[in-house]
């Protein structure tokens, strides 16, 4: 088990746990983290582009001229796609990029992120996060403390007064152990995570 140390909202050691090897201390998945990655930012994708076809443009319903006899070539629409203001050919519509990972692949995604971070010494176990009001620049203090510039900060309640004061840092951001993922666990810098989300982590993973 991967010892590390426990830090108050001072930046001060205050004590040592043990973080569980099933869900802190897993083999490193690289395949899979990349996979957990790349499938988070194509479900985000709006895939909207889109164009009409013949079909799906106004007017053209009456036929231009007659079809024979004009010395002109026969036409059938004034929106068939060789028409100015008519349709497209093989018009682009709204994709779906987004694909589905299975509920093992994404636990087992998330347990070596994790570990990856434990690793290149990138987590901090702080004893709580607790604020009296909405400050910023109390939550800018305790990062300050803890030395850490950019910060992923893991929370096991949904407290308002910390998740609002942390809201106006460019360089942080809150979730809940609910809502972690893989994406914003590699991107997010150093991970903070409150001993009360630890054990929920450990419970819900392990």
């Amino acid at each position: 088990m991967a010892k590390v140390s426990v830090y108050n909202m001072e930046g001060k050691e205050v004590e040592t746990i043990d973080l569980s090897d099933d869900v802190f201390g897993v083999e490193i998945n690289e395949h899979l983290v990349h996979m957990a990655v790349v499938q988070q930012l194509a479900n985000k994708r709006q895939g909207t582009q889109k164009a009409k076809t013949r079909s799906e443009v106004s007017g053209g319903g009456r036929k231009p001229w007659r079809q024979k006899g004009t010395g002109h070539a026969r036409q059938g629409s004034t929106r068939a796609p060789q028409w100015t203001g008519g349709g497209v050919v093989f018009a682009p519509v709204p994709r779906d990029y987004s694909f589905k990972l299975n509920k093992k692949e994404k636990r087992a995604a998330l347990k070596s992120a994790l570990t990856s971070r434990v690793q290149e010494n990138k987590l901090i176990v702080i004893d709580e996060l607790k604020f009296d009001e909405i400050k910023t620049k109390n939550f800018k203090a305790v990062m300050d403390n803890l030395k850490v510039a950019k910060a992923y900060v893991v929370l096991n309640d949904n407290d308002e007064k910390v998740v609002m004061s942390a809201r106006n840092l460019p360089n942080v951001q809150t979730a809940l152990t609910n809502t972690i993922n893989v994406y914003d666990v590699m991107k997010g810098g150093t991970v903070i995570l409150t001993k009360d989300a630890v054990k929920t982590i450990e419970e819900v993973y392990a």
